[in-house]
């Protein structure tokens, strides 16, 4: 797996983790790609099937399988953007399930970042997603 699809990989697996992909979901994946090198220059045919390969990969060997292979594709800095994606991900539909934080939180585990730093990550986008301003 490319660092490229291995990205990928992370994005749709944070969608994918509860067991429903929604359309708002799937709205959020591709915003989140569409204008990230190199998918910028992908047609849409090209990732429909990046997209196809990984879901294909994920329906044999689940969220698990997909991120073991992905991640050892991804450096320390691209596993961190990763991880940032896939936390904005999983905020995408304004509710964060039990399901979706423990994806989060086996994420964290399995990167290879300082200590410390994959929970700021998560933390961060949590804060700016946060609706702090509804009384």
């Amino acid at each position: 797996m490319t660092d490229a699809e291995a990205f990928a990989a992370v994005a749709l697996a944070a969608v994918a983790c509860d067991g429903v992909l929604g359309r708002d979901e799937a709205h959020a994946l591709r915003r989140q790609l569409e204008f990230r090198y190199p998918y910028r220059e992908r047609s849409e045919a090209a990732m429909g099937e990046l997209f196809d390969q990984h879901l294909k990969l994920l329906r044999q060997e689940g969220v698990d399988g997909l991120i073991s292979k992905a991640l050892p594709a991804l450096s320390s800095l691209q596993q961190e953007s990763a991880l940032a994606v896939a936390a904005q991900l999983v905020h995408s539909d304004r509710e964060v399930s039990k399901e979706e934080a423990a994806f989060l939180e086996d994420l964290a585990c399995k990167l290879d970042l300082p200590s410390g730093r994959a929970r700021i990550v998560i933390q961060a986008i949590s804060a700016l997603n946060r609706d702090s301003l509804l009384s």
